[in-house]
């Protein structure tokens, strides 16, 4: 399956939709918006953008995803969960809401705004296994880290102890916002997993 016929869908409830649309096509696919179950059905792959968690996993329900986002990973839909996506897709949340939904999948547990507030966000270059060429330039706003992850789980990138990007099969996450940089190698890695899975 070549790129040209991957459709990835990114979750458009809230959040960076426009710069990963932007970000996945740069990185060769279909990219389109996914609000309803029918359009979720009909895509190869789905980004879960950054923005505020809590707010998003409310419209999941409102939207009657949540289910069927739970059904789509489990039976292996890639997915890739940036900052905000990256908590939606853990087992567990540290410091987040007692009623936040989750869509799970990801074996891992996550402190939310484990960086600090608004003012406390920053840049880092960080070298990402599976990503070729110079350091990934990562922005970070409120951004979550892995507290713990199973043994299923890859650790791609870490700011000091604290792993930042994960892969678990299907799976992928980043605590950072790579679609805000011009940078698509992160898109590219993801475009990847989803080519993988069409041709097996």
């Amino acid at each position: 399956m070549s790129t040209a016929d991957l459709r990835v869908g990114v979750l458009a409830l809230q959040g960076d939709v426009r710069e990963h649309l932007r970000a996945l096509r740069a990185a060769g696919a279909e990219a389109v918006e996914v609000r309803r179950p029918a359009e979720l059905a009909g895509v190869d792959g789905l980004v879960l953008p950054g923005g505020e968690s809590t707010t998003i996993g409310r419209l999941l329900r409102i939207f009657e995803l949540l289910e069927p986002l739970r059904d789509a990973v489990a039976d292996g839909l890639p997915v890739y969960g940036s900052c905000a996506g990256m908590i939606l897709l853990a087992r567990d949340v540290l410091d987040g809401r007692p009623d936040q939904p989750l869509i799970g999948g990801l074996d891992v547990v996550v402190r939310r705004n484990a960086f600090g507030r608004q003012v406390d966000s920053f840049e880092a270059d960080l070298d990402v296994t599976g990503v070729t060429g110079p350091p990934v330039h990562a922005v970070f706003i409120r951004a979550p880290w892995v507290e713990k992850a199973g043994d299923a789980v890859t650790v791609l990138a870490r700011v000091g102890e604290h792993p930042v990007a994960v892969r678990q099969g299907h799976l992928l996450a980043t605590s950072f916002h790579p679609e805000l940089t011009g940078d698509t190698r992160m898109h590219e890695l993801f475009v990847e997993m989803v080519q993988q899975r069409g041709r097996a």
